[in-house]
């Protein structure tokens, strides 16, 4: 990959296609393509297929998708499925159909079993029961790592599925349906608009997750899309643990909330833990750069600039 080829981000208004177009155009890569939802809606077929015959991508970042946490999949379930499935389906076949050098297709940590041995590797893959409370998410990526798989053992082509860490970053869904870190920094912004005095939790607060900054995804995806020799499936992220009462009391101190936390057993707490062994990965030399409370401090502060003002 050099610096004039054809590069295709699906998904570049998210969190993570957004890091990724920033990091692309931050290193001089000169064309890069991007399409809105309204623009290109990848769920169709024939639109997909017309976009691929014109503009013909070398390199495609597969990161579209249907995403939230724990809320989100227990409501929408069915659209959780449909919508990954059909993206998924018609960007790989595609991919393959215009002749595409290398697809990076972006999934989650929790595609690994509930009860999966940690750190997770990537031979645990299908080896147990997943996690119910995101499991209609898991389902529609696993389908789309075995697709890759397929196509790469029949056909010879090089798709690589990324299994990133918890992701976290500007541009998320600031919200109650968004991911844990995303919802929490909402949560206590508004606590502290209203003078709350307390800020609701969802479970025990016990669970731990791998907070892993989405600039620095974009830069190992990127280094990726570079490398000759991947693996199939790959494990990226930075090997600490951090546990949902750790992040909540850490967020608490940036938005200077004074009141008290409360967590809500009665609400389910997802996947005990979830943490990445990154070792294929960790061959390449990489090591993330930004530490966790770096981190949510540019979140908040993006946040509030961008999100909270205009509300």
């Amino acid at each position: 990959m050099n610096k004039k080829s054809r590069i295709y981000i699906a998904g570049h208004t998210g969190l993570i296609g957004s890091a990724i177009v920033r990091k692309l155009k931050a290193l001089n890569y000169a064309n890069v393509s991007t399409q809105t939802h309204r623009a290109l809606d990848l769920t169709d077929r024939k639109k997909v297929d017309r976009f691929f015959s014109k503009e013909r991508p070398e390199y495609i970042i597969l990161s579209a998708a249907r995403v939230g946490g724990i809320k989100a999949n227990n409501t929408y379930p069915a659209e959780f499925i449909f919508q990954n499935l059909s993206i998924q389906n018609n960007v790989i076949d595609l991919a393959w159909k215009y002749q595409v050098k290398k697809l990076l297709f972006l999934v989650s940590s929790c595609v690994y079993p509930k009860k999966c041995p940690q750190p997770m590797r990537e031979e645990s893959l299908l080896t147990g029961p997943l996690e119910p409370t995101n499991e209609p998410y898991a389902i529609a990526k696993l389908s789309g790592i075995k697709m890759c798989q397929a196509y790469n053992r029949q056909y010879g082509t090089k798709f690589i599925s990324v299994i990133p860490a918890n992701v976290y970053g500007v541009n998320d869904h600031f919200n109650e349906n968004g991911h844990v870190l995303a919802a929490l920094i909402s949560k206590f912004h508004q606590a502290c608009v209203n003078n709350s005095k307390k800020v609701v939790i969802w479970g025990t607060g016990n669970p731990k997750r791998e907070f892993f900054y989405v600039d620095d995804l974009a830069e190992a995806c990127i280094l990726l899309l570079k490398k000759a020799d991947c693996p199939d499936v790959v494990n990226v992220g930075i090997g600490l643990e951090t546990s949902i009462a750790q992040l909540a009391r850490k967020i608490k101190k940036i938005s200077g909330f004074k009141g008290e936390l409360i967590f809500d057993q009665k609400y389910p707490d997802g996947n005990p833990r979830r943490l990445l062994d990154a070792g294929k990965f960790s061959v390449t030399g990489w090591k993330a750069q930004t530490s966790l409370d770096e981190g949510l401090q540019l979140t908040w502060n993006w946040y509030i600039e961008n999100i909270a003002r205009k509300k």
